[in-house]
């Protein structure tokens, strides 16, 4: 576990070595402080700078800080992953059908979009500590009551306001690691992030099913508070302001509007938005459709379910990395060209597996490509879609997440439209939103207009972009 711990340590390290070859330069100097010109300003009007304190952290913080961002950031998969195993038994436990358990999978993603609307522009204009600890108090305490729901409307009412707290955590990391890094070593840096993230959709599942075997579906939401309330202590004590008053924004609701509108007439960053929102669309198929294909129709265990939902998840780790030792080479916009096409291709072969009756020796491998997809898609968009904003990061992020859990949520419902007895609808909808995800890139990154700012910005400074 050492050994595990000081590798994490040497990557998380690893952007803020020093130069970036191609000419462009880095984020930090090797003594860890900030080198873009933006964070000169702040040095020269004697703001405390966004980044790192002149003293290199320790292995232990870096280690930790890499955690805690991750843990954070994996609210999403922690929220709707745990509980896979266990929709089955929840839906006749509430006497619900497939499509009504579902909707509590779309209520916690409609939450988690909303809140990122609310979270990251208030991140924005208060800094990220205070919002980020009020998400956390209410993530811990929405996901008991969800333990005590005494109807399928209860719970899904629940998982609405669960998903709104939890945002705080997903919308502010990013947020936060925009406030250290730009560009390309955003990119390397979301990618380690996968490393934890990438825990999530692997344990969960796992853990979920263990939970099964000495309590009911409820003792789940049990075990989803008290992660709320490690990751409070975390954030609590672990986390600094990286905002500090002097780049805060100010103007209210107003401003919240010029933002957005602002961040939508950027062509690149709907480009990376929206791609990455279809792909995002494609794998929450995957999870609200899943557990009832698997299980239902080709009657694997719910033990065994757990395991093939953690080895897709483990190809999200390893692209992710494969992502991370890349980037500085080829560019953000090349990873993120290759992960569209490679969810679309995976897409594709679920729906011809699940047409010609191929069973699971077809489906599995098609399932892992297409999951494995979001490992390059999703650092390299975030990176990309957050380089030219760094005024509103926060709100940039929301923007993000909320695209990706809106169009994630209104697939949910689609899936299981027919029933639990075809798994038709989640290989359709797959294949449609991840050769869409492939058109856009084509039509909107691949052709975008020079000078625009999410794309332009990052090619100007590392020179690797197409």
């Amino acid at each position: 576990m050492s050994r595990v711990a000081a590798w994490v340590a040497r990557v998380a390290a690893a952007p803020v070595a020093g130069r970036q070859p191609g000419g462009g330069g880095s984020a930090f100097r090797p003594d860890g402080r900030a080198a873009c010109q933006a964070c000169r300003v702040t040095q020269d009007r004697g703001v405390e700078t966004l980044q790192a304190p002149a003293a290199p952290q320790s292995a232990v913080r870096r280690v930790g800080l890499v955690f805690l961002l991750g843990g954070l950031s994996a609210f999403g998969p922690l929220s709707l992953d745990m509980y896979l195993p266990a929709l089955p038994s929840l839906a006749a436990d509430l006497h619900a059908s497939p499509s009504q358990v579902q909707l509590t999978l779309t209520a916690c993603l409609v939450g988690l979009a909303v809140g990122q609307l609310v979270a990251g522009p208030a991140s924005d204009a208060r800094g990220r500590r205070r919002p980020l600890l009020v998400g956390l108090v209410g993530y811990a305490v929405t996901s008991a009551l969800c333990a005590a729901a005494p109807s399928i409307w209860a719970l899904v009412g629940l998982r609405l306001f669960q998903g709104m707290a939890g945002a705080a955590g997903v919308v502010i990391a990013r947020a936060v690691v925009r406030d250290r890094y730009s560009a390309t070593e955003a990119a390397r840096y979301f990618a380690v992030l996968m490393l934890v993230n990438g825990l999530a959709p692997i344990g969960a599942p796992a853990l979920g099913a263990a939970v099964l075997q000495v309590t009911v579906w409820r003792g789940i939401f049990v075990v989803l508070a008290g992660i709320g309330a490690l990751l409070l202590a975390g954030a609590t004590f672990g986390l600094a302001e990286t905002l500090p008053p002097g780049q805060r924004r100010t103007g209210g609701l107003r401003a919240t509007v010029s933002a957005f509108r602002g961040l939508l007439s950027d062509r690149a960053f709907v480009g990376c938005i929206v791609s990455a929102g279809l792909v995002f669309a494609g794998m929450f198929a995957y999870i609200a459709g899943s557990s009832f294909v698997l299980q239902d129709i080709y009657r694997v265990s719910p033990q065994t379910f757990g395991l093939l939902f953690g080895m897709n998840a483990c190809g999200i780790v390893a692209l992710g990395q494969l992502s991370r030792f890349l980037v500085r080479r080829t560019g953000p916009l090349r990873l993120l060209g290759a992960g569209v096409a490679v969810a679309a291709a995976g897409g594709v072969g679920v729906l011809v597996a699940v047409l010609t009756g191929g069973g699971l020796p077809a489906i599995l491998p098609a399932l892992f490509v297409a999951v494995a997809s979001v490992g390059l898609v999703f650092p390299n968009a975030t990176a990309l879609a957050l380089a030219g904003h760094p005024q509103t990061a926060g709100s940039a992020s929301a923007l993000l997440g909320t695209t990706m859990f809106v169009i994630g949520g209104a697939v949910a419902p689609l899936v299981g439209i027919a029933g639990s007895g075809t798994a038709l609808p989640m290989a359709l909808i797959m294949a449609t939103v991840d050769v869409a995800a492939l058109v856009t890139f084509v039509l909107v990154l691949r052709t975008r207009p020079r000078g625009v700012h999410g794309v332009a910005g990052a090619r100007s400074r590392h020179g690797a972009l197409p």
